[in-house]
């Protein structure tokens, strides 16, 4: 039962109000979450996708004891997260708020001790684990100045050894590596991987389909509330069957996405803004033969092709099939 998560029927709705005109406004009901079941087995890393707004926030909250389920069950290292929610949160490492989870007018270390202290840790413990933390990730030079004075990476990094303070046999990390500049975050990854090997679960949260790939050995897709997928990388990329990939890069008009749609080859399309392109992605069924389809459609449409790529499918491209969308867009906030 130790680092094991089990969800079952957990849903969560809550009650809002909108504004009607000038004075009025009215309730209506937000389904954050919607009859989401899965598990995480012990010793593995698993990831948890989806864009913001999409409920996966809503889920770690719940099983970190932070909201109650409005329906559903949910235990974490074999604890009830509503009967027994002290022991859950007694047995599980977080790093949920980033670093707005810390105290800035306290020194790294005095953070990382009185998050000890919260855990019932002695003043020897503390102050041993604190140091092993700060040897681990390197924060020896920043350790005793205030957090006010740390970048916006250093706090991450001090806030993702919070997480470690109680030495949980799970952790769950909401986006660890937002913020870290590519060294920061690639060392982070590379210490995920060293406590995993150690025997510790983790939930990983991440906008990045790269680390959700190279980190986790399995993943769920969560949107609108709903877990539209689950299993292991191999298995997603392949629910995709004999579909196809193609990524066009040059200026896709609104007009042009929507022709694409229309089209019934194309299974999913979806097009990101990028500083002087647009990226268009477009799974169809069968492959190479709608090629000259996409084109003829494009340029009638009033669009600009620089480059176009049939590629091998990735998990940013399961989740476009899954969801319609790329992670970088939006859903309603939960």
């Amino acid at each position: 039962m130790i680092g094991t998560v089990r969800v079952e029927a957990l849903s969560k709705s809550y009650q809002v109000r909108q504004r009607k005109g000038l004075f009025k406004s009215q309730k209506s009901s937000v389904e954050a979450l919607q009859s989401v079941s899965l598990d995480v087995q012990a010793g593995e890393v698993f990831g948890l996708l989806g864009p913001n707004g999409a409920g996966k926030t809503t889920l770690i909250k719940i099983l970190t004891t932070l909201l109650l389920p409005t329906a559903g069950d949910a235990w974490v290292n074999g604890y009830h997260v509503l009967r027994q929610e002290n022991q859950v949160r007694a047995s599980v490492g977080c790093m949920l708020m980033g670093e707005r989870g810390l105290y800035w007018k306290l020194t790294g270390r005095e953070n990382l001790e009185y998050f000890g202290a919260l855990y019932h840790l002695s003043p020897d413990q503390r102050k041993r684990k604190a140091q092993e933390i700060i040897d681990l990730l390197g924060l020896k030079d920043l350790a005793d100045r205030t957090v006010e004075t740390y970048s916006s990476g250093q706090k991450m990094s001090l806030a993702f050894g919070k997480a470690l303070i109680n030495d949980a046999p799970l952790l769950v990390l909401d986006e660890p590596t937002n913020t870290l500049d590519v060294p920061s975050a690639s060392e982070l990854r590379a210490t995920v991987r060293d406590l995993n090997a150690q025997g510790k679960t983790i939930i990983y949260t991440t906008h990045i389909m790269s680390e959700a790939e190279t980190l986790c050995k399995r993943v769920a897709i969560i949107d609108h509330g709903q877990l539209l997928a689950l299993g292991t990388i191999a298995e997603l990329k392949a629910s995709l069957g004999r579909s196809q990939v193609t990524r066009i890069e040059g200026v896709i008009t609104s007009k042009s996405l929507a022709a694409i749609r229309q089209l019934p080859e194309v299974e999913q399309a979806s097009r990101t803004s990028l500083e002087t392109i647009d990226l268009l992605t477009v799974v169809t069924r069968q492959g190479h033969e709608n090629l000259p389809k996409l084109i003829e459609t494009l340029n009638r449409t009033g669009a600009l092709i620089q480059k176009i790529a049939p590629e091998e499918v990735t998990l940013e491209d399961v989740f476009i099939a899954k969801t319609g969308r790329t992670l970088a867009e939006d859903t309603t906030a939960h």
